[in-house]
């Protein structure tokens, strides 16, 4: 059995969403200064590299993070390879795809976790994305919990639709995984989001375990 650690590790310079605050840690006791500890501080957003999206972030009274059902976010996963030629993930493509039957959580991975692998730290608008009528085929289909490789599961151009669709059905959305080392297939995904009171996303730490 093999782990796959699938979270971006947050610094200074990783990227992040357009207008969303920059991460900053500071160190505000140093052992090497006369402290007894080492202490750091850091700043950032609640979206920041690996996190989960809560209801309440696009629908108004929607459950906040700590409210999210924890078992959705642990199990059987699906891991989908889109093909690099592929710009938008589409409900035509999830018809044609291998998802197996009865799949409650699926991860998209594109080509969009090359730019992680990189170490890029520039946002990339053309990200791969995926579009309101897939969402809903996702949703007939029983999905609980969708995951993507970037920092955002909608088209940069139009980011309420995708997302309205998921939350409002009780689907857990995952952004800004690393899926450059993990092939197409089953894994056990274990997904968890800091427990922070009343807001509407959180980081997460994200593992896969598989063959």
């Amino acid at each position: 059995m093999r782990t796959y650690d699938i979270t971006l590790t947050i610094s200074r310079d990783l990227v992040v969403w357009p207008g969303d605050p920059r991460v900053e840690i500071d160190q505000v006791a140093l052992i090497s200064e006369g402290s007894e500890a080492n202490v750091s501080q850091i700043r950032m957003g609640v979206h920041t590299g690996t996190h989960v999206d809560a209801p309440y972030h696009f629908i108004d009274g929607g459950k906040t993070v700590e409210h999210m059902d924890i078992d959705l976010l642990t199990g059987r996963a699906y891991v989908l390879h889109i093909p690099d030629e592929i710009d938008l993930i589409t409900k035509e493509i999830i018809e044609n795809s291998t998802i197996p039957p009865r799949t409650k959580r699926v991860l998209f991975k594109t080509r969009n976790s090359q730019r992680w692998a990189n170490g890029d730290t520039t946002f990339d608008e053309n990200y791969v994305a995926l579009d309101a009528e897939a969402a809903a085929l996702l949703i007939k289909r029983g999905v609980k919990l969708v995951g993507v490789d970037y920092l955002g599961i909608a088209p940069f151009t139009d980011v309420t639709p995708t997302h309205q669709i998921l939350l409002g059905a009780g689907v857990i959305i995952v952004e800004g995984l690393d899926l450059s080392e993990v092939a197409q297939g089953r894994y056990t995904l274990y997904c968890l989001p800091i427990k922070i009171g009343g807001v509407d996303g959180a980081p997460a730490r994200a593992i896969l375990e598989g063959v």
